[in-house]
């Protein structure tokens, strides 16, 4: 499932992590993203990995789309230097942009926002919602766990395997990249 346009949406944290490499996985992963010609999309903050990954696609030339509910941008996490930013009411109307905005979707390590954002788009996708890709990007095993939990929800008969095979890992950008343009 290659990108069906050139706009990659990108969960991660809101914080940076106890961890050097997360912060260099996000910093990396934007000047890729706008090497590669590859517009983000993203929560619209400034803050942890968020920030990181926005301010590193705007050094690098990139298109930068963030997109914040109301109550997150007056909390003045809002990235204020973004190529474009939406304002929206709720953290549903969020998701729904983010998603419609989006060729495909990439995990970068994160939290609760970011896991439940990333199996949405897996659900979405199972239930025939889009057909865009979705990545785990991996550094140091952070999605180790996740990865696990699928496959034994795939052993236990709650998952069908072709349906976790939806849920694409790539252990670089390179890789990464490469599985949303294929």
């Amino acid at each position: 499932m290659p990108l069906s346009r050139p706009r990659v949406t990108v969960y991660c944290g809101s914080r940076f992590g106890g961890r050097p490499a997360y912060k260099a996985l996000a910093e990396g992963f934007g000047q890729a993203l706008a090497a590669g010609g590859l517009e983000l999309v993203y929560g619209g903050g400034a803050v942890g990995l968020m920030g990181v990954v926005a301010d590193a696609v705007l050094e690098a030339g990139g298109r930068a789309t963030g997109v914040i509910p109301r109550h997150l941008a007056r909390a003045e996490i809002a990235h204020h230097g973004l190529s474009e930013l939406f304002v929206v009411e709720t953290m549903q109307e969020r998701k729904t942009l983010m998603a419609t905005l989006a060729g495909g979707f990439v995990a970068l390590p994160g939290g609760i926002g970011t896991l439940e954002e990333v199996i949405e788009m897996l659900s979405w996708t199972q239930l025939g919602l889009h057909d865009k890709p979705v990545v785990l990007l991996d550094v140091d095993g952070y999605w180790d766990p996740l990865v696990a939990l699928v496959d034994h929800g795939v052993r236990e008969g709650f998952i069908a395997p072709e349906h976790a095979a939806l849920l694409q890992r790539a252990e670089s950008i390179g890789d990464a990249i490469a599985l949303l343009t294929a």
